[in-house]
């Protein structure tokens, strides 16, 4: 059964193949210095993204604080101020979008570290950055950003991975720090 077939029998499948063609296509030594970047489990972080990539930088940041980080979402009422010391994680497909270029640039003015996911390396936000995740996408049969969001949500989610082989218990961490208002 070729790609196509299994694309219009099994859905689910063909999303699950583009997930992992894509993963098998990111740059090991730039996923690295994203896991470098998070090195500090004293800095505190602020996530950001629009729209779907919004919602997938939302979970993520939630897993970092699971394993003990200090981390703010953007635009949340309890967000302080961005200084020097702090960093920014942006996850943005066209890496061009207005508000995700204006926060990393009030980040930089303000002395913050910015890392970025992106598809378009070459961007505007990918130059202000100081370290940056390309997500290669070549092709998809999904929807709008789909492919870029979920791969996103699992590259992060990849880093947390690598960040909890250093901490103690983490799983013990995680299940702690985890809501109990629900």
């Amino acid at each position: 059964m070729d790609s196509r077939q299994i694309a219009q029998s099994r859905p689910w499948l063909a999303v699950g193949q583009e997930i992992t063609d894509l993963l098998n296509r990111v740059d090991g030594d730039a996923f690295a210095r994203v896991v470098q970047a998070f090195a500090d489990p004293g800095q505190r972080w602020f996530f950001s993204g629009q729209g779907r990539s919004g919602l997938s930088a939302q979970m993520a940041a939630m897993r970092f604080m699971h394993i003990g980080r200090t981390v703010h979402f953007v635009g949340e009422v309890s967000a302080p101020s961005i200084r020097k010391g702090d960093a920014m994680l942006i996850i943005s497909g066209s890496g061009e979008t207005p508000v995700s270029v204006g926060f990393a640039r009030i980040a930089k003015a303000e002395g913050a570290k910015v890392v970025t996911l992106t598809h378009k390396p070459k961007g505007t936000l990918a130059g202000i950055a100081d370290v940056t995740l390309p997500v290669p996408i070549e092709k998809t049969e999904q929807f709008g950003g789909s492919l870029f969001e979920q791969s996103c949500l699992i590259l992060l989610d990849s880093v947390i991975l690598a960040m909890a082989r250093e901490v103690p218990d983490a799983h013990g961490l995680m299940l702690h720090r985890h809501t109990n208002l629900q």
